[in-house]
């Protein structure tokens, strides 16, 4: 088996594109975790529901970017030809 460099570089942007869509779990428990305290703070206290839901939704929005950019990193890393 002749393993060129080309080949080496190919099958590494795979491996790291795989490594940088991870990065997607952390945002999505995290969200989760907001969510479930920001229904449960509106169940303590309606009459806040405005407040709570925007601050709630401004957070998630803050936390999704971290997904975004693990994506555009494995975006970049397999569509984006390293060798030209």
């Amino acid at each position: 088996m002749n393993i060129t460099g080309q080949d080496l570089i190919r099958a590494c942007s795979a491996i790291g594109a795989g490594l940088a869509v991870i990065a997607g779990i952390g945002p999505g428990i995290g969200q989760g975790i907001a969510a479930g305290y920001g229904a449960s703070a509106v169940g303590r206290n309606p009459g806040a529901k405005g407040d709570i839901m925007s601050t709630m939704l401004l957070g998630q929005a803050v936390a999704e970017t971290t997904g975004l950019y693990g994506l555009l990193v494995a975006m970049l890393l397999l569509f984006v030809k390293p060798l030209g």
